[in-house]
C-alpha cells in the first residue's frame, strides 16, 4: 500500500501541469472563434453592409408593367386610320381581394356580375393568375401578380362610375382608364383586310421573347394578329414601361418606389389613300349588290355574287393605293377581347369566311384577264403584230368541242383584235400549236411550253411579296404540277370512281382521273391558254401583271406601308418600293399595251366607257368571265393606264363589263375628278392626281397634316 501511495503522490505535479496546458489550449481556441466571429460580423454589418441592404431592398420590391400606347396609322395625307381610345376597365386587386373571407369574395363577384352584366363564374375565371388551380388558358391571367387584373374591358362609363360610387360594396375592385385601338374610318373606310387587328400575346411568344431578349412583350401584351397591324408590329407596339412597388412578405402591395417610363410605339405610314379605299369599298359593294338582283340564264336565278375583291395599284411602284375585299368584318369586334360567340360568327359558313381577304388570298381562274400575258409569250416565241388566227365559232380539240364566247365567229384576226373582243378559239389554236410542236407526249413532264414560262415571269404561281401576311401563291397548273396532284390524289379519286356516286360529272371526272389524271393532254393547253381549268391567281397577282405592262416591264413587290415615324414625328425608316423582276420583250409588251386601248373604245368594255374622256385619260382594259365547275361564272375587269391600276372581281357575279364595268369607271372618274367627259371638274381623290412622294407634316402640337408636296414618287 504504501509504495503505491509513494506512486501517486509523485504523478500529481505531472498530471496538474497536463491539465494546464489543455485549459490553456481550450482557452486559445475560444478566443480564436470569438475573433473570427466577430471579425465576420464586421464584414457583414461595415464593408459588406451596403449590398446586403441593397439586396434585401430588391426582395421586397416588385416590378409592375405599364403598358405602352400603340402606334398610330395613317394614309398617304396624314388621315387616321388607326388610333386609340380611352376606354374603362374593371380590375380584381388580388392583395386586397386576399383580405376578405371566402363568402365575401363570393359576394363581391356576384354584385360585379350583376352591374357588368357577365356571368360571376366567368370573372372569377379572368381573376385567376395562370397557373393557379382552376385556371383556364386563354381565359386567365400571365401578367404581373402585382397590379390588378383584369376582368373586364371596354366598359361602359354608367357602369364604371356605378363600381365607382358604390366602393364599400366592391372591396379589391379597381376601376380605371387604359388604351384601346379606335377606327376613326375617315369617308367611312372598312380596310379591315389591310389593318388588321389584335389580340393577347400567347405563352409561346412570350417565351420566344425571353429568349431572344426581346423586352417590348409581357404578359399583358397585345399583338397585332392579321394586315399591317402584324407586318409592322414591333414599330407599333412601342416599349413597356416599370413601376416598382414594395410588398411584403406576404405579397402584399405596401407602395410605390420608382417608375420608369413607357415609350409610345412609332406610327405607321401607308400608301393607302382614304378616299379612294372609300370609293373602291362602296364601288364592289355595288357591284355585289347589283349582280345580286341580275338574272343569270344560264342558271335559271339571280347571280349570286358571294364575294369580291378591287384593288387599285400605284403602276410605278407598285404601292397600294386601295384595296377592298368582301365579305369583310368590323375590326373593333377584337377590340378588348373578343367573345366565342363572334368567333363562331365569323367562321361559320354562313357568314362565307370574312377574315379571307379575298384580294390576296382568295384564289381564282383569271378567265380571259390572262389573255395579255398569254399574247406577250406568244410573241417571244414565233408569233408577232402580222399573224393571223382564226377566230371561229369553235374548236375541236381531240374529242371535245371547245366553243368561242356565245359562239360568234370573227374570222381571221391579230392578236390586237382578239384581245378587244376576247377571242377564245384565237388563244385556243395558240396554245393547242405549242403543244403539238413542243409536248404532244402527254406523259412528258419536261416538254417545253412557252406560255407557261411566261406566266411564270410574270410572277403567277408565287407570293408577290406584299407587306401583308397570309398572301397565297396561286397556281400555275403545268405538266409538273399534274403529274404531282395525281401522285398525291390517285388513291382518292380511284376510290370514288369504284363507289360510283356523285352526279354524272362527278362519276365521269373521278373515273378519267383515276386512268390517266396525270396525263397533260391538249385540252389542258387550251384551258390555259384562255386562263381557264386548274390555273389559279389572286387579284393582287393580276394587278401586278397589269402594272409590269402598264411600266414597261418591272415587277415590283407590292407595298401598303410608306415610312415609320417616332412619335416627336423624325423619321425612323422609309419603305422604298422593290424591284423583284423584269418581264422581257418591249415591242411585245407596246403591242399589248396600245391593243388593249382598243377594248375601251370599240371591244368588250367600250358599251361601259361610252361618253368617258378616253383621249384624256387612256384607260386600257381587258374582260373576263371565268367559268367554275358547278358555279356560275365569275366577272372580271382589269384595268391600268400610266398611273394606275384598278382591278375588280365578282365570284359568281356574271360577264366582266357587264357587272363590273361600271363600278372600275367609276374608280377611275374618282381618281381624275371626272365629270361627264371633263377631267378635273371634281376635286380629285388624290391630289395632283398622281400619290404623293413626300410624307404627311408631323407638327410639334401633335396633329398631321397633308404632305407639302404632291409629286409623284419615283421608284
Amino acid at each position: 500500500m504504501a509504495p503505491l501511495l509513494n506512486a501517486l503522490s509523485s504523478a500529481r505535479p505531472h498530471l496538474r501541469t497536463r491539465s494546464r496546458w489543455r485549459l490553456f489550449v481550450l482557452q486559445v481556441l475560444m478566443l480564436s472563434l470569438f475573433v473570427t466571429l466577430l471579425t465576420r460580423l464586421f464584414y457583414l454589418q461595415v464593408p459588406a453592409g451596403a449590398d446586403f441592404k441593397a439586396q434585401a431592398s430588391d426582395q421586397s420590391l416588385r416590378e409592375v408593367v405599364t403598358q405602352p400606347t400603340r402606334g398610330l396609322i395613317v394614309d398617304d395625307m396624314g388621315r387616321t386610320l388607326v388610333a386609340n381610345r380611352s376606354s374603362w376597365v374593371v380590375g380584381i386587386d388580388r392583395t386586397l381581394m386576399a383580405k376578405t373571407g371566402d363568402a365575401e369574395q363570393d359576394a363581391v363577384f356576384t354584385r360585379l356580375a350583376r352591374v357588368l352584366g357577365v356571368n360571376a363564374q366567368t370573372l372569377r375565371a379572368r381573376s385567376l393568375l395562370c397557373g393557379d388551380p382552376g385556371s383556364v388558358k386563354g381565359t386567365c391571367w400571365n401578367g404581373s401578380p402585382y397590379q390588378p387584373v383584369p376582368v373586364a374591358k371596354d366598359v361602359s362609363q354608367k357602369r364604371a362610375v356605378r363600381i365607382l360610387e358604390q366602393a364599400e360594396n366592391f372591396p379589391g375592385v379597381v376601376t380605371d382608364t387604359t388604351s384601346l385601338r379606335s377606327y376613326p374610318s375617315p369617308y367611312g373606310v372598312n380596310a379591315a383586310h389591310l389593318l388588321g387587328y389584335l389580340s393577347p400575346v400567347t405563352e409561346t411568344e412570350l417565351d420566344n421573347a425571353t429568349k431572344s431578349g426581346d423586352k417590348s412583350l409581357n404578359g399583358a401584351s397585345v399583338v397585332g394578329r392579321a394586315g399591317v397591324e402584324k407586318s409592322y408590329d414591333s414599330s407599333l407596339r412601342g416599349m413597356p414601361g416599370y413601376k416598382r412597388v414594395a410588398v411584403d412578405s406576404a405579397g402584399r402591395v405596401l407602395g410605390e418606389d420608382s417608375e420608369v417610363a413607357s415609350k409610345p410605339g412609332d406610327t405607321l405610314v401607308t400608301s393607302l389613300d382614304a378616299k379612294v379605299q372609300s370609293v373602291t369599298e362602296k364601288n364592289l359593294d355595288g357591284a355585289i349588290q347589283t349582280a345580286r338582283k341580275t338574272f343569270d340564264k344560264v342558271s335559271g336565278r339571280n347571280y349570286e355574287a358571294d364575294s369580291g375583291a378591287a384593288v387599285v395599284m400605284d403602276a410605278h411602284t407598285g404601292r397600294i393605293v386601295s384595296m377592298a375585299s368582301q365579305p369583310t368584318y368590323d375590326p373593333e369586334e377584337w377590340v378588348g377581347g373578343i367573345s366565342q360567340k363572334q368567333l363562331d360568327r365569323l367562321y361559320s359558313k354562313k357568314s362565307d369566311d370574312p377574315l379571307l381577304s379575298r384580294a390576296t388570298q382568295g384564289l381564282y381562274a383569271p378567265g380571259s384577264t390572262w389573255k395579255p400575258v398569254m399574247t406577250i409569250g406568244a410573241f417571244r416565241h414565233g408569233y408577232g403584230p402580222d399573224s393571223r388566227l382564226n377566230c371561229s365559232s369553235g374548236l375541236q380539240v381531240g374529242n371535245r368541242w371547245f366553243k368561242n364566247y356565245e359562239s360568234e365567229s370573227y374570222g381571221s384576226i391579230g392578236f390586237d383584235r382578239a384581245l378587244q373582243i376576247s377571242c377564245d378559239t384565237f388563244f385556243y389554236r395558240v396554245g393547242l400549236g405549242y403543244w403539238q410542236k413542243y409536248g404532244s407526249d402527254p406523259a412528258d413532264v419536261n416538254a417545253k411550253d412557252p406560255l407557261v414560262e411566261e406566266a411564270k415571269l410574270f410572277g403567277f404561281g408565287k407570293k408577290t411579296g406584299i407587306d401583308v401576311p397570309g398572301e397565297a401563291s396561286g397556281r400555275i397548273a403545268d405538266r409538273k404540277w399534274k403529274a404531282a396532284y395525281y401522285a398525291q390524289m390517285k388513291s382518292y379519286y380511284c376510290k370514288r370512281d369504284k363507289a360510283d356516286k356523285g352526279t354524272a360529272f362527278e362519276r365521269l371526272f373521278a373515273h378519267e382521273f383515276c386512268l390517266e389524271g396525270n396525263l397533260y393532254r391538249a385540252g389542258d393547253a387550251v384551258n390555259f391558254s384562255i386562263g381557264q381549268g386548274d390555273t389559279q391567281v389572286t387579284p393582287l397577282q393580276l394587278a401586278r401583271a397589269y402594272a409590269a405592262i402598264a411600266n414597261g416591264g418591272t415587277l415590283y413587290a407590292p407595298r401598303v406601308a410608306k415610312a415609320i415615324v417616332s412619335p416627336d414625328g423624325k423619321q425612323v425608316r422609309q419603305i422604298p418600293p422593290e424591284k423583284v423582276g423584269t418581264v422581257k420583250g418591249t415591242k411585245a409588251l407596246e403591242y399589248v399595251d396600245d391593243a388593249l386601248k382598243g377594248t375601251t373604245k370599240v371591244g368588250t368594255l367600250a358599251w361601259k366607257f361610252t361618253g368617258f374622256p378616253l383621249d384624256a385619260v387612256q384607260v386600257r382594259g381587258k374582260t373576263g368571265s371565268a367559268e367554275v365547275q358547278g358555279k356560275q361564272s365569275s366577272s372580271w375587269v382589269a384595268t391600268y393606264n400610266k398611273d394606275y391600276v384598278v382591278i375588280m372581281l365578282v365570284t359568281q357575279g356574271g360577264t366582266g363589263s357587264g357587272t363590273s364595268g361600271p363600278f372600275v369607271r367609276k374608280i377611275w372618274e374618282s381618281l381624275y375628278g371626272i365629270d361627264g367627259e371633263k377631267v378635273g371638274a371634281k376635286k380629285t381623290d388624290i391630289p395632283g392626281v398622281s400619290a404623293p412622294k413626300d410624307l404627311p407634316v408631323f407638327s410639334p402640337d401633335g396633329a398631321i397634316l397633308p404632305p407639302v408636296s404632291t409629286a409623284k414618287e419615283t421608284p
